[in-house]
C-alpha cells in the first residue's frame, strides 16, 4: 500500500475500487447503531416440506461483522419486514431504541426495501420534511425517514448519518430503486454530516450469478452479509478519507467537549 497516498485520500471515483479488510477508517467509530431490516438484521430463509422460515440471526448480520473487523459496538436497530413508518410509529418506542444509554456516535439507515417496493408506500420528497418541526413531515417514506434522522440528531446532535442504498437487480424494479437513490441524495444534503453509501451506483449487480453465490432463497447468505459489510466499510472509509475534516472530531460526540479550531 501506498501509505502517503491512503492517508491523502483518493481521486478514485468508485469507492468500491479499493475494498478493505480490517474496517479501515471506519473504525473511528465506537458505536454504530443500524437501522434497517431484514437485510441489516442477518436474517436466512429456511425451507421444510415446502414452508418458508425467516429468522433473523443477528449474529451474522452486516453491522455485527463491522463490530467484528472494527472492535466497536454496533446496535442492530432492526428487524425482518421493518418499514420507516413502522420504525417512527412503534417499533423503535418499543424495542428503547430511543433510550438515551443506545445513542451513537453513528448510525447508518438501510430502509426502503419493505417501504418502496413491497409496501408500495408514496416515496415523497424533501418537500415532505420539516427542518424545524419534524410533526410536520408528511407521512410518506421521505417524512418517516427523516423523522428518524431529526429525532435522533436531537438527542446526539453531532451523530454522522450514512443512508444506504438499493443495488441494482435489473428485475423491472430499478426504476423504483433509483428513485429511492435520488431521494436519499436530496436527504443527505439537507441535513449536516449526512453522506449517502450508494449501492445503487457502486454494488455489482445482485443478478442470477450473484444470488447464486450470496444469496439463501430470498436473502443473502453467509458469505453475502460478510461481502455486505465489506462494501459498506470500504465505503465509510473512503468518504472519511475524501473529507477528513467532518470526522477529525468524532472522538468528542456525545460528550460536553469539541475543538474550536476544526469542523464542528
Amino acid at each position: 500500500m501506498d501509505v502517503f497516498s491512503y492517508a491523502a485520500g483518493t481521486a478514485d471515483d468508485n469507492p468500491l475500487a479499493r475494498m478493505v479488510f480490517d474496517g479501515g477508517y471506519c473504525g473511528i467509530f465506537r458505536t454504530i447503531g443500524c437501522i434497517g431490516d431484514s437485510l441489516s438484521s442477518g436474517e436466512f430463509e429456511s425451507m421444510s416440506n415446502g414452508e418458508k422460515g425467516y429468522h433473523d440471526m443477528f449474529d451474522y448480520s452486516w453491522g455485527q461483522y463491522i463490530a467484528r473487523h472494527c472492535g466497536c459496538r454496533v446496535y442492530n436497530f432492526s428487524r425482518g419486514g421493518m418499514s420507516a413508518s413502522e420504525y417512527w410509529n412503534s417499533f423503535a418506542e418499543q424495542n428503547g431504541f430511543w433510550d438515551e444509554d443506545k445513542l451513537c456516535q453513528a448510525y447508518i439507515m438501510a430502509l426502503g426495501v419493505n417501504d418502496i417496493i413491497w409496501m408500495k408506500q408514496e416515496l415523497g420528497s424533501v418537500r415532505d420534511i420539516c427542518l424545524q418541526d419534524l410533526s410536520r413531515n408528511a407521512d410518506t417514506f421521505a417524512g418517516y425517514y427523516a423523522r428518524i434522522i431529526q429525532r435522533l440528531r436531537g438527542m446526539q446532535p453531532k451523530a454522522r448519518f450514512f443512508l444506504m442504498t438499493m443495488p441494482r437487480e435489473n428485475d423491472g424494479r430499478d426504476h423504483l430503486r433509483a428513485a429511492h437513490a435520488a431521494l436519499l441524495h436530496d436527504i443527505a444534503d439537507a441535513f449536516e454530516f449526512a453522506y449517502v453509501i450508494d449501492l445503487f451506483k457502486y454494488a455489482p449487480v445482485y443478478d442470477d450469478e450473484f444470488k447464486r453465490k450470496y444469496y439463501l432463497g430470498g436473502h443473502l447468505n453467509p458469505q453475502g452479509y460478510i461481502f455486505t459489510a465489506r462494501m459498506v466499510e470500504s465505503y465509510i472509509d473512503h468518504i472519511i478519507r475524501a473529507r477528513p475534516e467532518d470526522f477529525a472530531q468524532v472522538g468528542f460526540i456525545g460528550t460536553p467537549y469539541h475543538n474550536e479550531s476544526g469542523k464542528w
